[in-house]
């Protein structure tokens, strides 16, 4: 366990899923009380698997992009809290059903990907969840080796009309339209015949699986609750036998909005070349108040009593609470000397209020720092375009906006007009200190 916590007492506290392991506590018990259960099929059932012994489950990861993202990190964190507690997690790329196209929560068919594109990306998550998950078993002790399996290596062979023959017949199209994903597609935008095999063809992932991994257990989101229970189902009907399934609840921030994203909307990846070590830390000490004990346990291993302690406060005392949020998540993802980079970065940025100006902060490397080549500045580079390449805004118009609220600057000096050439605004000087509101900040240097 990794922590900003002194290192005597993380040396002595196991990590939560340890101290349950070693207590003999009921895995669905620990993660009802971590926040990763919403509904669960036969609970009772699931139950004594998990009492039997090493149980396999699965999560589905959608590799339609390069990274996986902050809100990613519920079904992550769940395989990986298993894995602790001894049990075999199979991360799931789903390169064929991407072919496919989920229609869950969108109105419009996804992009169809190409094979070589989706195979790029599936080697790139492999290494995103290598973080999380224990692929060679010699990480965490006697648990299980994690496995990763690509569903594209049995969908892509399969036969059209024995398909249809032995796995079609068992779903009811009445039943299907009558599910919400495909019945707010059809009463809105529409609905391929592509989109509508979603279904079956993750239904039957959950029967592959089941017939050569022993796997039991699918886990995912609630958004997913019809596809998981459809597999349930079809392992039933197919083989007579019984798989079960576990989906975590929809974690939202306080307005409502999925979490994930930074205040000015950008996604937060996994990818440090998509989201820097020091902007992955910044994304969880910023937290809000009420949400820092949920993601406590959710997004880290520490224990139940050391997060009561850090939480139990109000207000401005929740900040060492936050600093261990972020700490944690930060060397999860990117490692232990990232985050402590991370932390010392954000202590020098904000150390201005311990009495260090602007040129000192200006001055240290260890703040995350953009390079704009000196020729685009001669050029007539913008001040909105410095701000966008630093991601601290989205586009020109976004940075007009935050401008005419006063809340850009560069070196402390508020900009009002941010479409003249940055050149005029920084002079002579080959690093400056961009402020996007108040907690974001930005080292540019011109070279």
């Amino acid at each position: 366990m990794t922590s900003s916590i002194e290192t005597d007492e993380r040396q002595e506290t196991l990590s939560a899923p340890e101290q349950a392991r070693a207590e003999g506590r009921n895995p669905l018990d620990y993660l009802r009380e971590r926040g990763f259960v919403q509904d669960v099929t036969d609970e009772e059932g699931l139950r004594r698997l998990f009492d039997a012994g090493p149980v396999t489950a699965y999560i589905g990861f959608d590799p339609t992009g390069v990274s996986l993202h902050a809100g990613h990190m519920v079904s992550i964190m769940m395989l990986a809290n298993l894995q602790r507690l001894g049990h075999r997690p199979i991360a799931l790329a789903g390169g064929g059903t991407a072919m496919v196209g989920d229609p869950t929560g969108r109105t419009s068919a996804r992009e169809i990907i190409a094979p070589e594109e989706l195979d790029r990306n599936v080697r790139a998550l492999l290494g995103q969840l290598g973080r999380y998950l224990d692929f060679d078993g010699d990480r965490f002790g006697d648990n299980p080796a994690a496995v990763l399996r690509n569903n594209a290596d049995w969908l892509l062979d399969l036969s059209y009309i024995p398909f249809l023959r032995d796995i079609g017949r068992h779903f009811s199209v009445n039943e299907m339209l009558g599910a919400e994903t495909y019945r707010t597609r059809l009463e809105s935008t529409g609905l391929n015949f592509v989109e509508f095999n979603y279904r079956v063809v993750q239904a039957y992932d959950f029967l592959h699986l089941y017939r050569t991994e022993g796997c039991l257990l699918q886990l995912g989101g609630s958004d997913q609750w019809g596809n998981i229970t459809a597999g349930v189902e079809l392992i039933r009907k197919a083989d007579g036998g019984k798989g079960y399934a576990i989906v975590s609840p929809l974690i939202t921030t306080v307005t409502g909005e999925k979490m994930g994203k930074t205040g000015s909307g950008l996604q937060v990846w996994l990818d440090p070349a998509l989201t820097s070590p020091y902007d992955y830390y910044q994304y969880w000490v910023n937290t809000d108040d009420r949400l820092v004990a949920t993601y406590l346990r959710l997004f880290t291993f520490l224990p139940e009593e050391l997060i009561a302690r850090l939480t139990w406060v109000q207000g401005e005392a929740l900040r060492e609470a936050k600093q261990v949020l972020a700490f944690e998540a930060t060397a999860l993802a990117h490692g232990i000397s990232a985050a402590e980079a991370a932390r010392e970065g954000a202590r020098a940025l904000f150390s201005r209020h311990r009495g260090l100006g602007t040129d000192a902060l200006v001055d240290d490397p260890s703040i995350p720092t953009t390079e704009i080549p000196a020729s685009e500045v001669e050029d007539g580079l913008t001040v909105a375009d410095a701000f966008i390449r630093a991601d601290l805004a989205k586009s020109r118009g976004e940075a007009r906006r935050l401008a005419q609220q006063g809340g850009l600057s560069v070196d402390d000096v508020r900009i009002g007009d941010v479409d003249v050439p940055l050149g005029d605004v920084i002079g002579n000087r080959d690093a400056v200190l961009l402020r996007a509101g108040r907690k974001r900040f930005r080292r540019v240097v011109v070279k």
